[in-house]
Parts: C-alpha cells; structure tokens; sequence
C-alpha cells in the first residue's frame, strides 16, 4: 500500500507563493556567487580561481561567500533541483511503476539543466573528472542527496526511509547517475545525456543487458 496520494498537477508559477524580498536577495546572491566562480574558472582554470576573486567579480564579501558555501567546491556543485526533482516525484501517479517515476524526473532534471544552463552543467561535469577535490566534495554531498531520496521512496512505498533496502536502492540510483555524469564528461559529451539516464534507469531496473545487445 503506497504512502503517496494520487498525482495532482504542480501548482503554476501564479499560483505558487511569492517569495519575499529577503529569500528573492538570497537567491540572486547565491547565483551571482555561482556565475563569477564559472566565469573565473573558464578564464584561469579550477586552481587558480581563488574565494578573494569570486567574492570580487560578484561585489560581495568573502564571508558572504563562505556564509552560502562552505567550500569552493560547493560552489561549483550546487545547483537548484533536487527539491524540484523530489517535488516532481511526490507528483507522479501512485500507480506508475517507481522506476518509470524516476525515469520521467531525471529526464526532465536533466533536460532543463541543459537548457538553462548548459555550459555550466559541461563543465562541472568536467571538474569532477579532472579535480579530486571536486569529485571528492561530489561523493559527499551524494549522501545528502540519497538521504532526501529515501524519504520520498518511504512516501511513495511505505517503506521506513531508514531502511536497509530503500537505503541501498536509492543511493544505487545516486550512484549510477554520478557514473552517467562522469562518462558523459569522460567521452567529451558524445551523446545525448536523456539517452544516457534512459540506460542507466534500464540497468537499474533490470540489472546487465545481454553483452551483445
């Protein structure tokens, strides 16, 4: 028996609540912080961009930097769409299969990444093939992501979040969709990325194919 209602439409951007003007502050901070550490990483690479330039180029202090991000590689890896993709989820029919759940959602994740922000999403792909640091940060802040997983999987299942099998099944999904970001960024982008996420999902849902297939 599923713990999740049957889908209702997400609400339209008119109907949503309008954020105040402290949260709309914080939010065009944060991207400004973003947007000078891309641009700065582009010019003279990871290593050399330092916390004293980003606060510069986006006219903010370095304590306001480090009060949004705790280190530069949190910087390089935020972004805003887990708590979309979770809200997403708690929208999907109750009956539909929890894989194809998962299947629609990070499409649409990663259609809209692309969209939006395109260069930037290449190149962050990039930064965790090539830093440690970053990648390092990356597999950490994986944990937070699974653990919001597991409560939607508990919503949707009514399983206890905590348990051992919701536990290992969602972060088997965080994982093979680190490994699709790192082949991706590894094979210099040579495929659509939706296509990539299709055969993760597949493997996830129905383990090896057949060698020759």
């Amino acid at each position: 028996m599923t713990g999740m209602t049957a889908a209702q439409s997400p609400a339209s951007a008119a109907d949503r609540p309008r954020l105040g003007l402290r949260e709309r502050k914080k939010i065009k901070t944060r991207e400004a912080i973003r947007t000078a550490t891309y641009a700065l990483i582009e010019q003279q690479g990871y290593d050399a961009t330092t916390i004293d330039q980003i606060a510069e180029r986006a006219e903010v202090s370095p304590s306001t930097v480090f009060r949004y991000f705790p280190t530069k590689e949190d910087i390089v890896l935020t972004d805003e769409y887990d708590a979309l993709m979770l809200e997403e989820l708690r929208h999907r029919p109750a009956d539909e299969p929890w894989t194809e759940s998962l299947r629609h959602v990070m499409k649409k994740a990663v259609r809209m990444g692309l969209e939006l922000e395109g260069e930037t999403t290449r190149l962050r792909a990039h930064l965790m093939v090539q830093v440690p640091a970053v990648r390092s940060r990356m597999m950490e802040s994986m944990s937070a992501t699974g653990r919001m997983l597991c409560q939607a999987i508990g919503e949707r299942s009514g399983r206890d979040p905590g348990s051992l099998e919701v536990r290992v099944f969602a972060m088997s999904l965080i994982g093979g969709l680190h490994e699709v970001s790192i082949y991706w960024a590894e094979n210099d982008f040579p495929d659509d990325l939706e296509v990539l996420v299709d055969r993760a999902i597949d493997v996830i849902a129905h383990g090896l194919p057949p060698k020759n297939a």
